[in-house]
């Protein structure tokens, strides 16, 4: 079908008016409107001016809402830089814009207890995720493992069998195997009620329930107590491995049939992955959806899961083909783009650098590495040569992502710094996901207004940090010792400086 046949079709008349309708206009004129509609990086409608999301700073407390930069428009990421400036910042609430006040906070406990699961989950850091739209920045949603949003008491969303819709535009390279990374329709109460209880995509490589073809990470829908790609519960081979740096995800369900669609959002259109009828499995027919939204878990709130959310709404009404035809166009049309995960004083790949601390009482001290355990030092000429190698590192790409930086020890190659249950150690690179994931660091200018801080790239809240001259990434007045609020702006910033060895 042709654009302009399309655009009549939708009531829209012409190729300007299809370019300034937004995600959720398009979903309205195809008699399925929007109950939800989230993002942090966009308006998904074509005259939304209010509230994006909420960012909480940790020099005060003090929190301030991020709006579009016009109508429509892309999300004002100069006012978070300049609210968060010198200091961290977290994502506290994602608005809804569909002005039912379906709105995203923080998660609390559920049914899921694991090492992530004592409290209300964490929330994301605000800077976890750059990205340009249109050429203009913005910021995603960064969720790392024990990181999650909900909205147990939800306005308009489909509950038993009832019909309903939803995209995602995910980061599709960001992504693991644990339980679960979802968006979309979940359990009220935060337990697991049983099989048919939650409708929502899911985006990760786990195949504990059900897989796709290839290895993963697939697309698939989360409907409780299994991870389906198709009516077969375990398998089904139409579901491709997909790698697009920005995913289009796309999830519809009614009585007794359901669809999943994928697509590059930067380009190109939706390729259909199923479309039929419901798991060939016990409680999944009729569905017994019960209407709460959640962001990066499950519905009995598994945090475990990583992944990086974009936009997504969720609709009244089973969209048809051609309407989300028109929204991934809308989505592609935004433009969807990388952009630089470091700021400050910058790095060359392939030079030897020493790493200063800069608290007061600890500046001839850097950071070095004595067996496998990351600490600070005092080090100078007069040190001994063993000394020097133990407190130089070759920067390097970053193993687990090209855009930011991972630290190799000048006297032992192949070994890098990495964070393992949050402490600093040096680790032989193994070559698995995780530890590429764990080694790798994105610089910053420093929290306390000088030199540069390290932040982590898998749990972006968390900063290298020396405390009790042993070496952590921590996270501003966290769960513990080490995440200490006293001192922490100048015990995350460090002095970058020519190497010893």
């Amino acid at each position: 079908m042709s654009l302009r046949p399309r655009l009549l079709a939708l009531g829209l008349a012409s190729t300007s008016s299809m370019v300034s309708a937004g995600p959720c206009d398009i979903y309205k004129s195809g008699g399925t409107p929007c109950i939800a509609a989230h993002s942090t990086t966009r308006a998904l409608y074509n005259a939304y001016n209010g509230s994006l999301y909420q960012v909480k700073r940790g020099s005060d407390g003090a929190t301030t809402n991020i709006a579009p930069l016009s109508d429509g428009g892309v999300a004002n990421a100069t006012a978070q830089d300049t609210f968060c400036v010198d200091t961290t910042c977290l994502i506290t609430i994602i608005y809804d814009q569909s002005g039912r006040g379906n709105h995203l906070t923080q998660a609390p406990p559920g049914g899921f207890k694991g090492p992530e699961s004592n409290g209300y989950d964490n929330l994301a850091s605000a800077f976890g995720a750059p990205v340009s739209l249109n050429g203009q920045k913005a910021y995603g949603v960064f969720v790392s493992p024990g990181t999650g949003y909900r909205n147990n008491a939800v306005s308009g969303s489909a509950k038993g069998d009832a019909a309903e819709g939803m995209y995602a535009v995910l980061d599709g390279m960001h992504y693991n195997s644990a339980c679960c990374f979802d968006y979309g329709n979940a359990e009220t109460n935060n337990l697991d009620t049983g099989n048919g209880h939650m409708e929502a995509i899911y985006f990760g490589d786990s195949t504990h329930w059900g897989s796709g073809s290839g290895k993963g990470p697939w697309i698939m829908a989360d409907l409780e107590n299994g991870l389906f790609s198709g009516a077969n519960p375990k398998q089904n081979t139409g579901d491709p491995s997909v790698s697009y740096r920005f995913l289009t995800a796309l999830l519809k369900g009614g009585p007794n049939k359901w669809a999943m669609k994928g697509g590059n959002a930067a380009s190109g259109s939706l390729s259909t992955y199923y479309n039929g009828v419901r798991p060939r499995a016990s409680g999944y027919n009729p569905m017994k959806k019960e209407g709460a939204i959640i962001l990066g878990i499950g519905g009995d709130n598994s945090n475990g899961a990583q992944g990086t959310f974009y936009e997504g709404v969720m609709t009244s009404g089973y969209p048809s083909d051609a309407i989300e035809d028109s929204v991934q166009a809308n989505i592609v049309g935004a433009k969807y783009a990388t952009t630089s995960s470091t700021s400050g004083p910058g790095l060359t790949v392939g030079s030897d650098i020493s790493i200063r601390a800069t608290t007061p009482g600890s500046t001839d001290r850097y950071l070095a590495h004595t067996g496998s355990t990351l600490n600070i030092q005092a080090v100078s000429s007069p040190s001994t040569t063993a000394l020097k190698g133990q407190s130089t590192w070759t920067v390097r790409t970053g193993l687990g992502n090209g855009a930011c930086f991972s630290f190799e020890s000048k006297d032992t190659t192949g070994s890098y710094i990495r964070h393992n249950k949050f402490e600093l150690q040096l680790g032989a690179n193994d070559g698995s996901k995780i530890f590429k994931e764990d080694a790798t660091f994105c610089l910053q200018a420093g929290l306390s207004g000088r030199g540069s801080s390290i932040r982590s790239w898998s749990y972006p809240t968390r900063y290298i940090r020396h405390y009790e001259n042993k070496g952590y990434v921590a996270s501003n007045s966290g769960v513990h010792m080490f995440d200490s609020a006293t001192s922490f702006n100048s015990d995350v910033t460090w002095v970058i400086g020519s190497s010893f060895a």
